[in-house]
């Protein structure tokens, strides 16, 4: 074996190729961290969007349940004065009574229970009472977040009317319209009967509401 064979198996690498080598390695690790990174991403955008779905589907079951369950049961406020048993304005904000408040601890209270849907700093917020009468509201609880604005619209008789208090001929609307606009520009609206089990005076007839 000659000098020059023992040279050129013991020589290293030139600066050439250690900074190809080296330029080789950048691209993969810089393409490895895109594409981690646009993985955080995605799963991060897909979490919210499931966070957002289990919130309205939240929101749409807690109004179904409660206005479904409203009665005709006038409350009166901290203050001692009576409200209609459902009381309704155009932007959302709703004051009823249901029943079916579940008491898992056997508290000496009522199972119904007064309930209200609020619009406060674009979250839908539901307030529970824990009296019918006379009492404060408990701390309200967050349904839903970047709102910019909830219509709702109350149905009774085949008619529809912006406000309910009463005055339309019965206790309670047959339906209710919820029309939630939120900040993304994405909508929805929700159509829920009240009071299913409730007759108004006027029908005279007992069981479901007529069809609304």
């Amino acid at each position: 074996m000659t000098r020059a064979d023992i040279d050129q198996r013991t020589r290293g690498f030139t600066l050439v190729e250690v900074m190809v080598a080296l330029l080789i390695f950048g691209m993969i690790a810089a393409a490895g961290v895109a594409i981690l990174s646009f993985s955080i991403r995605t799963q991060g955008v897909t979490n919210s969007r499931f966070d957002d779905i289990a919130a309205l589907n939240r929101t749409a079951s807690l109004l179904s349940g409660d206005l479904g369950q409203a009665v005709d049961r006038p409350a009166r406020d901290e203050a001692g004065t009576t409200f209609p048993a459902f009381v309704g304005s155009a932007d959302g904000q709703l004051r009823f009574v249901r029943t079916g408040w579940s008491n898992i601890d056997a508290a000496p209270r009522a199972s119904a229970q007064k309930v209200a849907y609020q619009l406060v700093g674009g979250v839908l917020q539901r307030l529970a009472y824990p009296m019918l009468d006379g009492a404060a509201p408990l701390p309200p609880v967050a349904l839903l977040d970047h709102v910019r604005q909830v219509g709702t619209r109350y149905r009774f008789q085949g008619a529809w009317s912006d406000r309910w208090d009463g005055s339309q001929g019965a206790a309670l609307p047959q339906a209710v319209e919820f029309t939630i606009q939120r900040d993304t520009g994405s909508g929805l609206r929700i159509m829920l009967l009240v009071g299913t089990g409730y007759a108004s005076p006027q029908n005279g007839v007992g069981g479901t509401n007529a069809p609304a």
